[in-house]
């Protein structure tokens, strides 16, 4: 289906130039924070293993996921700026921390503490969406979070070269930055919602959750082989693949400007192809890469398969979130995108732990291959999936009880 200009003109008004000034300043601190900041950071600075520091990463996720489902609750009754205010407030206050986090309980605690903001404004952002060009207006919203979320650790690790405070302090301004510019949000709710009660709604979102029960393993598997993979990275790059800081960064860049530049164009094409074969084929690539690079590449070769998983991430997002999508009741887009975030978010939840713990008992390698296996029975997941229940439209209002 071709896009209008108006389509996406209307999805770049004032207020949504600001929710998105908002979730690229938040991202950038996610992705230095988790990518880069906790695991160096940790590793180097603290002498911490890395089942701490999957521990840590797994506090994040924890807090983060258990709140979604009651940030979506509060999205539909309270301003919108009340609680991405609020959950900013508690992000920035979680960074601050960190500069006393110098034994384990308090780098766990705050990181727990850092991830209690970040559910409330990926999910205002998502309520912006128009259902008939989701995919494509999905394309624009993940390339803003996938350039926050990507060139956070690269300049995380280029200062981490260069002086440890200063990456802290880089890390904590930007921090404060979408706190402030939070305060500029207009009041009121992110969408029209219905008034329906909660009792009610929760009847609509089990119903919905009925229809999607096929989608559910998937859900958990994606979040937890990305998750597994959390902690180890920086590590699995010097220790396997022989990279410095700079070579990381470099592999970071081009996995991320390829999702980056690939997600429109592959938005575009899932909105009128489908999104059986983008799933299938994205998940499939994967899995292949993460296998690959056990195998000790070269670094041109490790570059490559950056370019590889970077295209393949851009084939498998907005398919991904516009099957998603169809689930999401009517008059209830809060609450809705909380209970789905909180499902996927089980798999981050527990992923960091497990590939911390997996990579202090054996190997780094040991964990990217897991992960690359994981990635592929998800693909082979998606090619027996009914897809013919699925035609890009919004399921039927589900029954009230």
């Amino acid at each position: 289906m071709p896009v209008s200009k108006a389509s996406i003109k209307s999805f770049f008004q004032s207020d949504m130039l600001l929710f998105l000034a908002i979730l690229y300043l938040v991202e950038f601190v996610r992705g230095a924070a988790l990518i880069s900041f906790l695991p160096i950071y940790g590793d180097k600075a603290l002498g911490l293993d890395l089942d701490v520091i999957g521990a840590a990463i797994t506090a994040h996720y924890l807090t983060d996921t258990s709140l979604k489902l009651a940030i979506g609750y509060l999205l539909d009754r309270l301003s919108v700026r009340t609680v991405v205010c609020i959950g900013l407030l508690f992000s920035f206050v979680g960074i601050a921390i960190l500069q006393f986090a110098d034994i384990p309980w308090i780098f766990i605690s705050a990181a727990a503490i850092y991830g209690i903001g970040i559910s409330p404004i990926w999910i205002v952002c998502l309520t912006k969406v128009n259902e008939n060009q989701r995919a494509t207006q999905m394309g624009f919203l993940y390339t803003i979070w996938l350039v926050g979320l990507g060139s956070g650790p690269v300049v995380t690790n280029l200062l981490l070269d260069f002086n440890l405070d200063l990456t802290y302090w880089v890390m904590a301004g930007v921090a404060l930055a979408a706190f402030l510019l939070s305060l500029f949000i207009r009041g009121g709710r992110s969408v029209h919602i219905d008034v329906v009660p909660f009792r009610q709604q929760l009847a609509i979102l089990g119903s919905r959750l009925r229809d999607m029960k096929l989608l559910l393993p998937g859900m958990v598997l994606q979040t937890l082989g990305a998750g597994m993979l959390l902690p180890i990275l920086p590590s699995f790059a010097v220790n396997s693949l022989g990279m410095t800081a700079t070579h990381y960064s470099i592999l970071l860049i081009i996995g991320g400007g390829c999702t980056v530049v690939g997600l429109i164009p592959m938005g575009k094409l899932s909105d009128s192809l489908g999104k059986k074969w983008f799933l299938i084929a994205g998940f499939l690539a994967f899995g292949i890469v993460l296998f690959a690079l056990t195998q000790h590449p070269q670094l041109a070769l490790a570059l490559f398969w950056a370019f590889v998983l970077g295209i393949s991430y851009a084939a498998v997002l907005p398919a991904w979130n516009a099957l998603l999508a169809a689930y999401v009741p009517p008059g209830q887009q809060g609450l809705g995108w909380g209970v789905f975030s909180t499902v996927e978010g089980i798999g981050g939840i527990i992923g960091p732990i497990i590939g911390g713990f997996l990579a202090t008992r054996f190997s780094e390698s040991s964990v990217v291959g897991l992960a690359g296996i994981m990635f592929m029975i998800i693909s082979l997941f998606y090619v027996f999936f009914p897809f013919r229940l699925f035609k890009g439209d919004s399921l039927p209002p589900a029954k009230e009880s």
